[in-house]
């Protein structure tokens, strides 16, 4: 089910257990994860996309053998924080995969995390070819983090 505004989304999660991040792209998908106390988000993979079944199989397969409990996916808002086509197919990406799962399904913006990731591992001296390999998760990881930390400023008041 989609939870959207974020704070739904937050309020509906059990507490100690992992979230999965998702960074779309028309050719991967970036996959990230988080601890069990919802604190630290890591790089875990990038899905090369084939077809939304395939795709969708292979996700729900790491999320059912990581006992994950709600699914961050990085929404693409413009930088004037208005949503385009690239919105558009991540809502419709999203309505197809809760129609496949019970999870809770909420919305991270995600603009600049791409960029934070590039510099990350620029400045970690990542080769070129490398860097090609890992941004999309790495990117994830910038997004499930954001939503990790937003939830811990909502608990904390």
């Amino acid at each position: 089910m989609i939870r959207d505004p974020f704070e739904e989304f937050a309020a509906c999660l059990p507490r100690h257990r992992a979230l999965i991040g998702l960074d779309l792209g028309d050719k991967t998908v970036g996959v990230a994860v988080s601890d069990l106390m919802g604190t630290v988000a890591t790089p875990l993979l990038t899905v090369r996309r084939k077809k939304f079944t395939l795709d969708a199989a292979q996700l729900l397969d790491i999320i059912k053998g990581r006992d994950i409990a709600g699914i961050v996916l990085g929404l693409p808002r413009n930088m004037d924080g208005s949503e385009g086509s690239r919105c558009q197919k991540t809502r419709a990406f999203a309505r197809n995969l809760s129609r496949l799962t019970e999870l809770p399904i909420g919305f991270w913006d995600e603009r600049l995390s791409t960029v934070a990731a590039e510099r990350a591992l620029l400045e970690a001296d990542t080769s070129r070819k490398r860097r090609s390999e890992v941004i999309d998760h790495v990117a994830a990881a910038y997004i499930l983090q954001g939503a990790l930390d937003r939830m811990a400023h909502l608990r904390n008041g």
